[in-house]
């Protein structure tokens, strides 16, 4: 399967800096959370969604055992080893050991990724020891779409 441009992936998700958070929701410059942030950059470089979203709890990853997000993301997105992530991959987070993986960012460098964080928004912040030491899973955006004519 052919990748999408990582420079393309990291300008899109660029232009999402200063969305606010807002749960569920995916537009630009009005609110998203982190799964939002990934969906907005997906329709930005790859094309029109291919799987519906069906509404989520906030806690829908303390209460699971099923590593939903992963499966999912699995399913559109090309599956790689963390360690070999680079700008322009996507990122899943297990953020407390024993829960399932339930945050999402977009590595923008080496040590950089941008997320969509609640009471902050979207923004590019370092990737801390903390941050790396979380990841759990990482994919790559598909080419593009081609468009029918």
């Amino acid at each position: 399967m052919t990748l999408a441009d990582p420079k393309k992936v990291v300008a899109a998700a660029r232009t999402w800096l200063g969305t606010p958070y807002h749960d569920q929701a995916s537009v630009k410059g009005v609110g998203c959370d982190c799964l939002g942030l990934a969906r907005g950059v997906w329709r930005e470089v790859v094309g029109s969604e291919t799987l519906p979203v069906p509404p989520y709890s906030r806690d829908w990853g303390e209460t699971g055992t099923s590593e939903v997000l992963a499966e999912n993301a699995g399913r559109v997105l090309i599956r790689i080893e963390p360690e070999t992530a680079g700008p322009g991959a996507v990122v899943l987070f297990r953020m407390r050991a024993g829960a399932v993986v339930k945050h999402v960012g977009i590595l923008t460098g080496p040590d950089s990724f941008i997320h969509s964080y609640e009471r902050l928004g979207v923004i590019e912040e370092p990737l801390t020891t903390a941050w790396r030491r979380r990841i759990t899973f990482a994919f790559l955006f598909p080419r593009p779409h081609k468009k029918k004519t």
